[in-house]
């Protein structure tokens, strides 16, 4: 608590002295986006995609700066921005979102999510517009939704085909309470580490596995390390484009129009690129040694059924039935 109040009072500090963000010279509009990945990521690459259509749309009269790599903070910081008007839009994981909109802890829920089919059907339907507003009253404004893949795990001993194979093993998580519970459900011993450390950790022995998408795991070079990886996809975490809501009012509608639309159309660029990546990132493993399983899902979903019942009768338990009923 007391870290959070003296990022606050930094943050208020640096709007104070700042020239602030949403800047208009000769008529021209320019927006300010940071976000944590590095310029290779291909989200990074669907926000330049996102930069051109937007200026291309607005005839050069809307204009997006982007800042990659946490040049402007962490993304707990680039949203505490957001809220506070010092930054204009930003990229992150719906998961340190559950600290700002509780609601979004249902992202974090295992095997939510029937197929990949059921994914996008949900978060491009009604539920997924929905909850792309959920943080309004906290100045938050979802703009659309960037595809992470799935997680999954991967180990330096053995495979998991089967909840029993994680019975007391150290598997790493991120600082997420529903990633935590999850691990407690499905018998392993969670442990939080930065995924800066996770790298070290493995190879001492601090963990024996841990649990993300393809192209991290690949990019990372945990591969090095860990030469199991059994894909049960347990978790779809999305990654969500925000507008602060202090920037968003004070536009036009045409403006609207513009950064909302071209924000679609990155997003649909993103999801095409996220998936080559994916399938590169898989062949590339397999060709460094890695072996790749596909265990059955349904005894793991058995293991978390408790998760699911604790959030009856809470607006996290009423979202979950509507995601359940979208075919």
């Amino acid at each position: 608590m007391q870290y959070r109040k003296i990022v606050l009072i930094i943050l208020a500090l640096f709007i104070i002295t700042s020239p602030g963000c949403a800047k208009k010279d000769d008529g021209v509009l320019t927006l300010k986006l940071g976000h944590a990945l590095d310029t290779e990521h291909p989200v990074h690459k669907a926000l330049v995609f996102m930069k051109e259509k937007l200026e291309e749309k607005s005839d050069g009269k809307v204009k997006l700066d982007i800042y990659p790599s946490e040049q402007l903070g962490s993304e707990t910081e680039l949203v505490m921005q957001l809220q506070m008007g010092a930054l204009d839009i930003t990229k992150v994981s719906t998961s340190p979102l559950e600290g700002f909109i509780p609601i979004y802890s249902v992202f974090s829920l295992p095997y939510l999510f029937r197929d990949e089919a059921h994914y996008w059907n949900t978060l491009n339907g009604p539920v997924g517009k929905e909850l792309l507003l959920a943080g309004e009253s906290k100045n938050l404004r979802g703009l659309c939704y960037y595809d992470a893949g799935s997680r999954s795990f991967y180990t330096k001993d053995k495979p998991i085909m089967s909840p029993d194979d994680l019975k007391g093993m150290e598997i790493r998580v991120m600082a997420s309470n529903t990633a935590i519970q999850m691990m407690n459900e499905l018998g392993a011993s969670p442990v939080a580490i930065s995924f800066g450390e996770l790298y070290t950790s493995l190879q001492q022995g601090r963990v024996v596995g841990a649990e993300n998408n393809p192209p991290s795991f690949y990019r990372s070079s945990h591969f090095e390390v860990c030469k199991y990886y059994s894909l049960d996809e347990h978790t779809s975490i999305p990654d969500i484009l925000l507008i602060s809501t202090k920037t968003w009012n004070r536009l036009s509608p045409e403006t609207q129009k513009f950064i909302q639309e071209a924000a679609d159309e990155s997003a649909e660029y993103q999801r095409k690129i996220w998936k080559e990546e994916s399938d590169k990132a898989l062949e590339l493993a397999k060709e460094k040694g890695v072996e790749i399983f596909h265990p059955e899902k349904a005894p793991f979903r058995d293991k978390v059924k408790k998760m699911y019942e604790s959030y009856e009768g809470t607006p996290v338990g009423e979202i979950i039935k509507q995601i359940d009923a979208v075919k």
